[in-house]
């Protein structure tokens, strides 16, 4: 048997940092970088005697991210204590959720190869992040500054049947929190990451295979890859009458395979029980439809909107709903022009590229929508041309002026007039008697020649629609 004769099943565990302003039990700032050890204390270092308070933001975030991901949410939830030993879990334990989550029972919906896929959200639960070790010649150090980030944790159903819906349904998922404006999701920083679980079976048979788990993966592309690989890896050891072995696995980028790093734990073997120290988490109807209703307009609504009133195709409203900043930069404009098909495209092409990653995400963006949709209105109306245009965005870009004032500034309307744009079209042809006379011979491109000289008389101002028709009128009452 082949590759092809298996079936992949896969699970995600997304874990994603909440942007609160602290952590989770105690006031250290919630920020990345610092030297290390120097955003801890107390309580997120575990010493004895202290107590650990909840940050109520986090509650609100996480309940945000569930009912963006059309969660059910558990309006009394409690928080429980997952017990194991590492270095850089200084309590020994890691304060999480066991049997009664905020959230339950959502779905996110992908698009694959045109085709719409609902992946299950089994749960959505709060927990804080351990610390981070750095491993040095001579022996490793700890550095405290993470524990106590507070953290969702996402664990989708085992929908997944290929690697590339795993890259999908993560930045499905990235643009979704970033649009509830819960994490600031930088895949970079950490604070965005999943656990893939993935096993193989031959096609047809029911039975779930055994399972391995791919740790701490920052990034879509890695997430795909680790997937592919492992996949092969244990279709391989199953043809050559192997056992896979429940483990848990890293990737390594530099190498493009997966390695061991030790059996997987299930649940029983943390030992969790409720925490002691923290009252239960109850949340009213009342807050939960306040969170609610500070949700803005979903990705998956905007596209549809986009595609039904714009009519945008599925691909260009897909990439202006992929960035919760982007889209609504492109409403503003839109909404205050007379082509928004127009207002896309120039997002598309020409904002897009100007802009990295992070600034389609962070920070001010140097023009306003609105003025976008103005220049667009200015080309609809003949006031400047589409060359004209691409010089008036420019000094918008650099300037943040209105496309009216750099239009005025620079001299740059369009001359409309066709009583003075006849008079220079004839004057044009008096003295162009060859490349008339080849246009009239049946040699048609020779009217970009004459285009040529209207432009360059005009000095590139004149409206290309209009010399054109008066071109053809002319020179064809001269027939």
């Amino acid at each position: 048997m082949g590759y092809e004769d298996y079936e992949i099943v896969m699970g995600l565990e997304v874990h994603s940092e909440l942007k609160t302003n602290t952590k989770i039990f105690c006031d250290c700032k919630n920020e990345f970088g610092g030297e290390p050890n120097t955003h801890c204390c107390p309580i997120c270092t575990g010493m004895p005697g202290t107590l650990p308070v909840l940050n109520g933001k986090v509650v609100e975030y996480a309940i945000k991210a569930g009912l963006a991901t059309n969660c059910k949410i558990n309006q009394f939830s409690k928080q429980d204590r997952k017990n194991y030993f590492y270095p850089d879990l200084p309590k020994a334990y890691q304060v999480s959720q066991f049997d009664l989550p905020l959230c339950y029972e959502g779905e996110v919906e992908i698009e694959v190869e045109g085709e719409i896929r609902k992946i299950g959200i089994t749960r959505i639960h709060i927990e804080e992040d351990a610390g981070k070790l750095n491993h040095e010649i001579g022996g490793t150090l700890v550095d405290y500054n993470r524990c106590g980030i507070p953290l969702i944790e996402i664990v989708s159903e085992p929908d997944f049947r290929s690697p590339v819906e795993v890259g999908i349904y993560m930045e499905k998922l990235r643009t979704i929190l970033l649009y509830a404006d819960v994490s600031d999701c930088k895949m970079n920083e950490g604070s965005l990451r999943c656990d893939v679980n993935l096993s193989v079976r031959k096609k047809g048979e029911k039975t779930l295979g055994t399972r391995t788990e791919m740790k701490n993966i920052n990034s879509f592309s890695f997430a795909v890859k680790a997937a592919e690989y492992e996949a092969k890896r244990q279709i391989k050891v199953l043809e050559s009458g192997g056992t896979i072995i429940q483990e848990t696995r890293r990737w390594d980028e530099a190498k493009g395979i997966t390695i061991s790093m030790r059996t997987k734990e299930e649940a029983h073997d943390y030992r969790y029980f409720p925490e002691p120290d923290l009252m239960p988490i109850i949340t009213t109807d009342e807050q939960i439809l306040k969170w609610k209703a500070s949700l803005p307009v979903m990705p998956d609504v905007r596209k549809a909107n986009y595609i039904k009133d714009y009519g945008l195709g599925s691909k260009e409203a897909g990439i202006l709903v992929a960035s919760r900043k982007i889209a609504d930069f492109f409403e503003a404009g839109a909404s205050c022009s007379k082509n928004p098909k127009a207002v896309a495209n120039w997002i598309i092409s020409e904002v897009y590229s100007r802009l990295n990653e992070d600034e389609k995400e962070q920070g001010p963006m140097p023009i306003k929508g609105e003025d976008l949709g103005t220049l667009v209105n200015l080309i609809e109306e003949g006031t400047i041309s589409g060359k004209m245009a691409k010089t008036v965005f420019e000094k918008m870009w650099q300037t943040g002026k209105s496309p009216a004032t750099i239009v005025d500034e620079e001299g740059l309307k369009q001359n409309s007039d066709e009583d003075a744009l006849r008079t220079i079209a004839s004057d044009v042809l008096n003295n162009n008697e060859k490349i008339v006379a080849d246009y009239l011979g049946g040699k048609e491109a020779a009217i970009q020649s004459l285009m040529g000289q209207m432009m360059k008389a005009t000095k590139g101002k004149a409206n290309p629609k209009m010399v054109i028709d008066l071109l053809k009128e002319l020179l064809e009452a001269m027939r």
